[in-house]
């Protein structure tokens, strides 16, 4: 059995990790999986056991997502999507595949919808069409024109079986942040959160009592660092604990070498870790946006939470997500505009009032992944198109 999976990341790397990990989890049940990816993979993803296909990158220079770039700054063209195309079409029918998995398309990535829809209509036009899925986070970004989301239904009706929703419906539902989720209901299939692996132990004695300061990626968290640098003092709680500021891989070398240098004594800045998770475990307070896997590591560990949701433009997903935190008694939330270092610091102290305690949440959404598509595929007679 071979599945191709397409992620294209923009900003955060949220999306390419899930991506990965549901391909190793088909591979793990015997499948050969190819990844074709947009843009460039974070450093810390384990991609063995995938064939990952590097397709002409592109990202977005800014959150307002009206502009793609190539790496070196330069706008798209039609030239370069016709090249972008070809390559993903290439990629697609070098062999047969019997399971087309899109991430996040047709829910959003409209942008690419010169790639994504030959991509999709080759499949349904193949001699063996394949199972046509997507893979979706938990919360999606509401658009601001109610019919760009009933067109995404709409899509999901006409050219897809499976819609994978990678949440625990206890906690959070397609409906909650998805308009049209009943019309696609019966596509619908939870997961539970993707993530939660096996990941690296940190040296004994790091993240212990520790305030941990991250920012996944960093592509969008300019204010969150800048507060978090001057907060330590003057909190009233943490003041005394070490704190350690993670900088994701995406902060430019020489803005790294500022805010390290910057840092006041006591704190420790450094590159995104793989052992993230094991710092969580130790540590007296997590700080940090509020992005899927972030948050999954944050109610895995169970340590107290303060969020400073990244809401540039238009952007609402994290926000919503953190707020579920809140209501359940996890997080302090603070809103990102208008955040300074006083702030930060009084949102702190805030959170180490709140119990340090695990909340249940359905994981394992690779391996549930894997699984649903697997019997998705085993259901269908041989050789019948769906």
């Amino acid at each position: 059995m071979h599945a191709f999976i397409h992620v294209q990341h923009l900003l955060g790397t949220g999306h390419a990790v899930r991506a990965a990990a549901i391909g190793q989890a088909l591979a793990a049940r015997g499948a050969a999986v190819t990844l074709a990816t947009g843009n460039t993979l974070p450093p810390t993803l384990d991609t063995s056991g995938l064939d990952v296909v590097a397709l002409p990158p592109v990202k977005s220079p800014d959150a307002v997502f009206d502009r793609l770039v190539t790496p070196d700054g330069r706008t798209i063209d039609d030239a370069w999507m016709a090249r972008r195309r070809k390559a993903t079409l290439d990629a697609f029918t070098r062999c047969p595949v019997d399971l087309l998995l899109t991430e996040t398309y047709p829910f959003g990535r409209r942008q690419f919808e010169f790639e994504l829809a030959p991509l999709v209509e080759t499949a349904k036009t193949a001699a063996r069409r394949p199972l046509i899925a997507t893979s979706i986070r938990d919360i999606l970004v509401r658009k601001q024109q109610l019919w760009k989301e009933e067109w995404m239904a709409g899509q999901a009706l006409a050219h897809y079986d499976r819609i994978l929703v990678h949440a625990d419906p206890e906690f959070v539902e397609l409906a909650d942040s998805f308009p049209f989720a009943e019309r696609v209901a019966h596509l619908v299939r939870y997961t539970g959160y993707v993530g939660g692996g096996a990941r690296p132990e940190p040296p004994v004695g790091d993240g212990e009592d520790e305030v941990i300061v991250s920012c996944g990626g960093g592509a969008v968290a300019q204010a969150l660092i800048e507060a978090a640098l001057d907060a330590a003092p003057l909190s009233r709680r943490a003041a005394d604990a070490p704190w350690r500021l993670l900088i994701g891989h995406d902060v430019p070398d020489a803005a790294f070498e500022a805010y390290r240098r910057r840092a006041p004594s006591g704190m420790i800045v450094e590159r995104a870790r793989r052992d993230f998770p094991g710092l969580l475990k130790r540590a007296r307070l997590s700080v940090s946006q509020a992005g899927y896997n972030t948050v999954l590591d944050i109610l895995i560990a169970g340590v107290p939470a303060v969020f400073v949701p990244f809401a540039q433009v238009r952007e609402t997903e994290q926000a919503q997500r953190a707020e579920a935190l809140a209501r359940h008694g996890r997080a302090v939330v603070v809103p990102e505009k208008g955040l300074t270092p006083e702030r930060l610091a009084a949102a702190v102290d805030d959170a180490l009032a709140l119990p340090h305690a695990t909340t249940e949440v359905r994981l394992g959404g690779a391996q549930a992944s894997a699984e649903i598509l697997l019997a998705d595929l085993a259901a269908r007679s041989p050789g019948r198109p769906s």
